[in-house]
């Protein structure tokens, strides 16, 4: 009778709320709905913590709690940008792209007291189209083609702040690096990251940019 005993405490502490073991893999497990990957692929470590950020956000911040209920992303991924900054990237699906701008700033202020010390960048996730064989009727679309994909990765990558001019220079070398020009309104929000910018978009599309604000003339 005591063997029957002691076997069924054994089993409610195990199954039971008081197994932190058991608690942290339902945590998780919920948490998995905030991130849904390409063909079912199971998400990384590193993937779970940002998704566990999105949910631990989605319940508990009353400002992003209704926005985030049916938001998720596709992948995330830590990226170096020197010695002592990091960024963390995340591609979010193409068709919420317009719900994650609504909260954005929000949104990345918050993640970034999750991941002290790390910028915060959201992505949307695009695919680029080979060119059609010759002679076929299938037409790709603008949006699909590489010059287009880079140019949309460039305008997520320094959102809010909008670009209001470029300018290529070319190198001694004969290598060129490119001078974008973002809106000073958004100079507060975005100011503080465009090391980062350079960093996130040289990793996504492999080019050299410089990112400024216009200088203001004054009378």
């Amino acid at each position: 009778m005591d063997n029957k005993r002691r076997a069924a405490s054994s089993f409610v502490f195990l199954c039971g709320s008081e197994n932190p073991t058991r608690a942290r893999v339902a945590k998780m497990y919920t948490a998995r709905r905030k991130i849904q990957k390409d063909k079912g692929a199971e998400p990384s470590e590193f993937e779970e913590t940002v998704a566990q950020a999105l949910f631990d956000l989605e319940n508990t911040n009353q400002e992003l709690k209704s926005d985030l209920k049916d938001l998720f992303i596709n992948s995330a991924v830590q990226v170096d940008i020197s010695s002592n900054r990091k960024a963390v990237v995340v591609h979010v699906p193409y068709r919420l792209r317009k719900a994650f701008r609504k909260i954005h700033v929000r949104l990345v202020r918050e993640l970034e007291k999750k991941f002290s010390g790390k910028d915060v960048i959201l992505i949307a996730t695009r695919r680029i189209l080979r060119p059609p064989k010759k002679g076929s009727a299938v037409a790709r679309p603008r949006s699909r083609t590489l010059t287009a994909v880079h140019e949309a990765i460039l305008e997520d990558v320094v959102y809010p702040a909008e670009i209001v001019g470029k300018r290529i220079r070319y190198r001694l070398d004969g290598s060129k690096i490119m001078k974008i020009y973002l809106d000073p309104k958004e100079r507060n929000n975005t100011e503080y990251k465009l090391e980062t910018f350079s960093g996130v978009y040289r990793k996504l599309a492999g080019k050299d940019v410089v990112f400024e604000y216009p200088i203001s003339e004054t009378a």
